[in-house]
């Protein structure tokens, strides 16, 4: 049985755990041949291990996607390991602290920035360029629910994920006669490495977070990859400048 990613090349930021490691592991079982990138060595090539065990094809290459020359490295090492680039998941983000507005810590503002918008504008900058060549491609990017609403206490994740939202719509517009798509998504509360540390910590918050969702649950990063595959499928060939909110009606209400 053919897989419908067989003979396509994916690059994933932030492929080390979370929705990074769970999205390049769906993609491998569609037949993407798979760059797995991240600053944590060990845990990004733990990713790779997970994907050539199961005969998948998969390549770790450590960027900080603040740095432009690694991000530039790490596009070109793509196409150096597997001759082309089809799809990019821009994943890599941290959530900072949690601060009133006007006592946010400078740092970690920069800190943030840096890494959730900045990071996402160096990865589109070199990625771009590729597809444009290539003749066509699909990039998601990984917002948040905070992208679409405010989120009190988080000042600098809220600001970089309604600014990925942004750029992906002009990104989107730029590229679309290109033959290149770009979309984000936005998932809510998700169980993922980041909010089991938050959960760790307070273990109540978890009770607190599902009584917000109007589905009454929590949502697993399994969903947010299935999410990902289909936006890079011909399934969703007419869908481009899209922001896809998966938070479980938050947004409704």
């Amino acid at each position: 049985m053919t897989k419908q990613f067989s003979g396509k090349v994916a690059l994933v930021t932030g492929g080390a755990s979370g929705l990074g490691r769970v999205s390049a592991l769906a993609l491998a079982r569609a037949g993407a041949q798979v760059l797995v990138a991240d600053v944590a060595e060990s845990e990004g090539e733990a990713t790779v291990q997970m994907i050539t065990s199961t005969g998948g094809a998969a390549l770790f290459t450590q960027a900080d996607m603040t740095q432009s020359r690694e991000v530039q490295a790490m596009v070109q090492a793509a196409v150096k390991a597997f001759g082309r680039l089809d799809f990019a998941l821009n994943n890599a983000g941290i959530d900072g602290v949690r601060a009133r507005t006007a006592n946010y810590p400078e740092e970690v503002w920069h800190q943030v920035i840096n890494l959730n918008l900045t990071g996402v504008f160096l990865c589109l900058k070199y990625e771009l360029p590729i597809l444009v060549e290539q003749g066509g491609g699909v990039i998601v990017n990984m917002s948040s629910v905070a992208g679409v609403t405010g989120f009190p206490g988080h000042a600098a994740y809220t600001a970089s994920k309604h600014g990925v939202i942004g750029l992906t719509k002009t990104a989107a517009l730029d590229y679309a006669q290109a033959g290149i798509r770009v979309n984000a998504i936005c998932p809510a509360y998700t169980r993922t490495p980041m909010l089991s540390r938050m959960l760790e910590q307070k273990p109540e918050l978890e009770t607190k977070l599902i009584s917000r969702v109007p589905l009454r649950r929590l949502g697993t990063a399994e969903e947010i990859a299935e999410a990902v595959i289909y936006l890079f499928s011909e399934a969703a060939a007419f869908i481009t400048g899209h922001a896809l909110v998966m938070d479980g009606g938050i947004v409704a209400e």
